[in-house]
Formats: C-alpha cells, structure tokens, sequence
C-alpha cells in the first residue's frame, strides 16, 4: 500500500500513525497538494490528501475510510469492542475531526489578504473549534487515561488534532486553555509510533 500526503496534514498524519499501530506494511510518499500537483495528480486525479493507493490499484480518499480500509487488511480495529466506549471513542474521533476541520478552515482564510478576509467567519468557526476542544478537554481528562495505550482512534485523533492546532495556529488557542487535552497529546507526542510520524512541513 502507499500512503500519499504531507504529514502536516493531520489526516495524513493520523491514517498514517494508525497504519502502524495495526502493524500494517505501508509506503509513505510526502507529496503536496499545492507544490507537486502534477505529481499527486498522476496518483490520484483528484489531488486529494491523504489519498492511499491499495495493494490492488484502488485509489482511496478520506482518512476515515483509508483507516476502515487497513483495519480491514489487519483484520482488527483500535475501536473498543465494549458497547458504551464504542460510542465514546467515536465520538471523540468525530471531536478530533471538527477541531481539524475548523483549524483548516482557519488557517486558509487567513491566507487571503487581510482585506478581504471575512470576520464575521472567523469568529464563527473559531467558536466551533473552541467548543469542539473544550468536549474534547473533557474526554481527555476522563476517557484517555494516563497512558497513551491501548491505542484508540479517539485518542489517536486527539492528540494529533492538538499537535496542528500547536503547529498552524497556535495564536488561537491559548498552550494552556485545555490542560488535559495539552497533557494527553504531550504523553502521544513522547511515543516511538508519534515520533515516528513527526509533523513535517518541509519534507519534499
């Protein structure tokens, strides 16, 4: 399989740190969407990161998917079996996805030139991305524990989630607003499987 995006995209980043907790074989290519366009659209056409490239030729999008589909190959998930925390860790998965959503949306409109960017959308979607870590807070302090293991997505996705908030925008959201979440992610961060999948903006 082949894993295709930047690691400071944190869908990239979390398919590609769950890959390797399910002990699944891999190739990672870092390709940008913006500096090698040509080179991600030979791959998938639609320039989409992550995009993974199966080991029967399918292109896949959406990190979501990608991890369902290596989960597939591993032939077991990181989601808890028990019912309850089933429901719990997905809901900080799809916790994690909001905050990385609205960080995005963030960062890209603070892209435009000052003049024509739209307050009233700032505010707004940085009112989402802060009720979404504060939920997200909460579950750090009572649902991930004092250890990163065992592995979930949810926590997985935390903890990057926090990691690109701190790399893209961390003018934001305060270090210290959301001390559990910030502890929870440090406690990842210090891991061989993180350490391994460093956010990375500038690798070619």
């Amino acid at each position: 399989m082949l894993l295709v995006g930047m690691l400071d995209s944190p869908y990239v980043r979390r398919a590609a740190i769950a890959g390797t907790i399910l002990g699944v074989p891999f190739e990672h290519q870092s390709v940008s969407v913006f500096r090698h366009m040509d080179r991600f659209r030979a791959i998938n056409p639609l320039i989409k990161a992550p995009s993974l490239v199966a080991d029967d030729g399918t292109v896949l999008m959406e990190s979501q998917l990608i991890i369902e589909h290596i989960e597939d190959v591993a032939g077991r998930s990181l989601r808890p079996k028990d019912a309850r925390a089933r429901v719990t860790d997905l809901r900080a998965t799809a916790l994690a996805i909001v905050t990385c959503e609205k960080a995005i949306a963030i960062e890209y409109e603070r892209k435009r030139p000052e003049a024509i960017r739209y307050q009233p959308w700032l505010e707004r979607v940085g009112e989402q991305l802060h009720e979404a870590l504060a939920a997200l807070d909460v579950m750090a302090a009572d649902t991930f524990g004092k250890a990163p293991e065992p592995w979930t997505h949810g926590a997985i996705g935390a903890a990057v989630a926090w990691g690109f908030i701190r790399f893209t925008i961390p003018d934001v959201v305060a270090p210290d607003a959301f001390p559990a979440l910030a502890a929870h992610s440090a406690r990842c961060e210090a891991t061989d499987v993180f350490k391994h999948w460093p956010i990375d903006r500038e690798t070619p």
